[in-house]
């Protein structure tokens, strides 16, 4: 079964052609310190965590949580065990982080496997908390907001397993059942994976809730009511539940699948036509600097009136009659739709010639995300690719000294120039199928960070586009278009891909500023286009400026690592071991 293929809609009005660069501000940022009492509770890698996943899962984790529900205010786990807020009102006037909950234990002396402790805002007035060991604490914390100084009041803990982070979380009510959806993430052994990296990810999907049959005067229990699991190769750059549970996106580098639930394998049913022989690619296609051509299969006796055909700048849609599409879909790039044609060929294929809009760039597909098609190479262009890749088999470095320009050098590709082993896939699940409803292709629009926007849905993600940097609402409850394109921060694309020493971006839930924080103490932050006091002009286009879009940087007094970076709209947190760094961005 084909997954129905889906594109993410650049909203033209929320791109700025015009934009030139940055200019650096002198403007002072003002900073303040709170010192922790206790260091924060980090949990560093061990020998056996070796792998790139377990540095993205762990390595990397976020160890600062924002409240959506309640601005200004943030959340940490220290190494006493103790669950910490620190809510803003002024900013002269910080006081010490305040107590919500403590484990048992200390989290970072407990013997055996041990993650970083994960918290999740599930909502107003509910959390859920793992202690890194595989321990599931759900919490009722009362309204925060109101109530900055009542302890939260664990109403479910139970373990569930290997150690686990959580991700991502939610709560929701129906016919008076109280349910939390909570969504945990693993690196695991794997000993059937003998020649990749001997580990799987795996994402599990828990569902509790108070159902239990308890007398009306009683307080009703929560319990697991249903545990599905999601297997991978690579840990995602994004996973939520949708709300009320109705189904779960993922991006990630290779895909995910459903695997089990409640520790049942899930049976695919049979393939009924196992005795056909392989139909093989719907179509082949070639191409040319100047334009791409494709011939797709038709059904036996198709005739002209048959075809239904339509094509825009960017989507194609291919089909006979009233079946089903053959293509349908975003292109990989524009093209020129006046001068693109179709003929039929010989009464068994449809010859379709697009016109490429920009010459030179070649494609790797036709239709995003459809990998039914066969690419076929012209004899000059496998000419041309084994000259190119000579150098491979021959036992000089260069084979060719008498050119010009050596060999590429990998070692000077910069960030920018590295792509994923496969291409990224967005995709969502079917809360109640757990089959994917919906699949994008991210291709090279490289993944830069998750950020809460409105706490009523799910978290938005940040993608490059091209030099910008484009944020998405996703949208589940659209029929069309499920991720929206809500803003754009100018250039960020571009600037994040030189921050060699990067370790966390966010942006303000108003869009007003985009940040980045390195390993060590620099903090940059980059604000949206804004209005110049004074008479501005561009001598080389001879025009007055209008707007300028301002670079700060900030450098924290401290020598410890970041291990936590969250934004608001007027202030930035930063976390490192023994100090929370509060900065004043906006008034």
């Amino acid at each position: 079964m084909s997954l129905p293929n889906c594109s993410l809609k650049v909203n033209r009005e929320l791109l700025d052609t015009s934009f030139e660069s940055y200019r650096l501000s002198l403007d002072p940022i003002s900073t303040y310190n709170v010192e922790l009492d206790a260091a924060v509770a980090e949990v560093k890698l061990k020998d056996s965590q070796y792998t790139l996943d377990h540095v993205r899962a762990f390595g990397m984790y976020n160890y600062l949580h924002i409240d959506p529900w309640y601005e200004d205010s943030v959340y940490f786990v220290d190494s006493k065990g103790r669950v910490l807020n620190l809510t803003v009102t002024l900013d002269t006037a910080l006081g010490k982080p305040c107590e919500m909950f403590r484990f048992d234990s200390d989290p970072v002396s407990c013997e055996g496997e041990q993650l970083c402790v994960s918290l999740s805002l599930t909502s107003a007035t509910w959390a859920a908390l793992s202690d890194g060991t595989g321990k599931l604490t759900l919490l009722r914390t009362s309204k925060r907001g109101e109530s900055s100084y009542i302890k939260w009041e664990p109403m479910f803990s139970e373990r569930l397993g290997e150690p686990f982070i959580i991700v991502h979380s939610l709560t929701h009510v129906r016919s008076h059942v109280h349910t939390i959806e909570v969504l945990l993430l693993r690196v695991q052994k794997d000993p059937a994976d003998t020649k990749g990296s001997g580990f799987s990810i795996s994402l599990e999907w828990i569902t509790v809730d108070n159902s239990a049959g308890q007398s009306e005067s009683e307080e009703r229990k929560y319990g697991v009511r249903k545990r599905r699991m999601m297997k991978g190769k690579s840990v995602p750059h994004y996973a939520a539940v949708e709300p009320q549970g109705k189904g779960i996106v993922v991006a990630s580098e290779k895909p995910f699948a459903f695997t089990e639930v409640d520790g049942f394998p899930i049976k695919e049913p049979p393939v009924e036509d196992m005795e056909v022989e392989n139909p093989g690619p719907i179509y082949f296609w070639q191409q040319t600097e100047e334009d791409v051509t494709l011939n797709v299969r038709l059904p036996e006796g198709t005739t002209k009136d048959d075809i239904r055909f339509k094509l825009t700048v960017d989507c194609l849609r291919v089909g006979v009659g009233d079946h089903a599409a053959l293509l349908d879909g975003q292109l990989f790039a524009p093209v020129d739709p006046e001068a693109s044609t179709w003929t039929i060929k010989d009464d068994k294929s449809l010859e379709v010639s697009l016109q490429k809009r920009s010459e030179g760039p070649l494609w790797s597909e036709v239709v995003l995300g459809d990998r039914r098609g066969e690419y076929l190479l012209s004899e000059e262009q496998k000419s041309q690719l084994q000259q190119r890749l000579s150098y491979l088999t021959s036992e000089d470095l260069n084979p060719n000294p008498e050119k010009d320009k050596p060999p590429c050098n990998a070692q000077e590709l910069e960030d920018c120039d590295m792509f994923p082993e496969d291409s990224s896939t967005l995709m969502r699940f079917d809360g109640a199928t757990l089959k994917p409803t919906h699949v994008v292709s991210l291709g090279s629009n490289q993944f830069l960070f998750s950020v809460h926007i409105d706490p009523s849905e799910m978290p938005a993600f940040c993608l490059r586009h091209d030099v910008d940097a484009l944020l998405w609402q996703p949208r589940p409850n659209q029929e069309s278009d499920i991720w929206e394109h809500i803003s754009t921060f100018n250039a960020l694309g571009y600037v994040q891909a030189s921050k060699r020493d990067k370790k966390f971006a966010t942006c303000a839930p108003n869009f007003s500023y985009a940040a980045l924080c390195e390993c060590l103490r620099r903090v940059f932050i980059y604000r949206q286009p804004s209005l110049v006091d004074t008479v501005l002009f561009n001598r080389k286009q001879g025009q007055q400026v209008g707007q300028v879009a301002k670079q700060q940087v900030t450098s924290l007094d401290t020598s410890d690592p970041v291990l936590g970076f969250r934004a608001t709209n007027e202030r930035l947190f930063v976390l490192t071991a023994n100090n929370l760094f509060v900065l004043k961005v906006n008034n």
